[in-house]
């Protein structure tokens, strides 16, 4: 799933670098607040697909003194930073720029440069966004094989814990409907005569990037803050050990994500009053194993034996 996430950011990248250069040199000519506007996005963009590749290679350190969990939640820390460059270095400047272009207007200049430069920029960035939605739905299709047979691919994405893989597919599909607003500025200013058209646009692409930041921002914000495993995956731990004959009641079961692949578990079980020292450890012992071949996502395991509330 990691090396199928960084092939989405890879590709993302190389073609928002590229869009990024041909939009600012299209503003340069045309003078189009919307094409500014989405130059910066593309620019952001570019950033942002930097960041999370930081933050991926952060997040594989292995585990040391400081951090004996390891330290899978960079990953989820550098995508809160890109949830706030979208929103502060995207959203607020489009605005910004849309703004001043409604209170001073100016004509824009060789529209039919501009036109093509948003169906060039569209051509890329809907091969990037195939191929991240691509990647999103691998991961669709990994949690509906194992717990949700009909999972649509926007709950997939609320579902999944690795950041990175929405991340990607949100941004390109805000580019690409972001480049129609700012068609369809360029085209209402230059060629139909109605002069707001185009600040009109380039405040429709920030708020529409504002939103993007938001969502971003509200998934990654409880990623960060140690969100729990999805239930199926607490309800088949569960199940596990419940079904073993030598518990005799599941008391409590508490998950947290350390990182995209990474899931914390913590059990307390009314073992049988019967059973032995040695025969408690083999219990723990069979009972983690069987755990972690049944999720290999579960990378730390901590069961303690405890009575059954009355």
């Amino acid at each position: 799933m990691a090396q199928t996430s960084n092939i989405s950011i890879y590709s993302a990248l190389l073609g928002n670098l590229a869009v990024a250069v041909i939009k600012f040199g299209a503003f340069a000519l045309s003078g189009s607040s919307a094409m500014l506007t989405e130059a910066i996005h593309s620019l952001v963009d570019t950033a942002n697909q930097l960041l999370l590749l930081f933050g991926l290679y952060r997040g594989a350190r292995p585990p040391d003194e400081d951090h004996p969990f390891g330290h899978g939640m960079e990953v989820y820390f550098w995508t809160f930073v890109v949830s706030l460059l979208i929103f502060a270095l995207g959203g607020a400047v489009a605005v910004y720029q849309g703004i001043l272009k409604l209170l001073h207007p100016a004509p824009i200049a060789h529209a039919g440069l501009g036109m093509a430069v948003i169906g060039l920029s569209a051509v890329f960035e809907i091969v990037s966004l195939a191929i991240s939605r691509r990647a999103a739905e691998k991961t669709r299709s990994a949690i509906a094989r194992r717990f949700y047979p009909k999972l649509s691919l926007l709950r997939a994405i609320h579902i999944s814990k690795d950041p990175s893989v929405f991340e990607v597919f949100a941004e390109g599909l805000a580019a690409v409907v972001g480049l129609a607003f700012a068609a369809a500025g360029l085209a209402g200013s230059a060629w139909l005569g109605w002069g707001p058209a185009d600040g009109i646009a380039s405040i429709a692409i920030g708020l529409l990037l504002a939103v993007v930041a938001f969502v971003l921002g509200s998934e990654t914000r409880s990623l960060l803050t140690g969100e729990a495993a999805a239930k199926p995956v607490v309800d088949e731990v569960r199940s596990i050990l419940t079904a073993d004959a030598r518990v005799r009641d599941v008391c409590e079961v508490q998950s947290m994500h350390l990182g995209p692949e990474e899931i914390l578990v913590a059990a307390t079980l009314d073992f049988d009053d019967s059973l032995s020292g040695p025969q408690l450890e083999e219990a723990a012992d069979e009972l983690t194993d069987r755990l972690k071949a049944a999720d290999r996502r579960i990378t730390r395991l901590f069961l303690r034996p405890g009575r059954a509330k009355d």
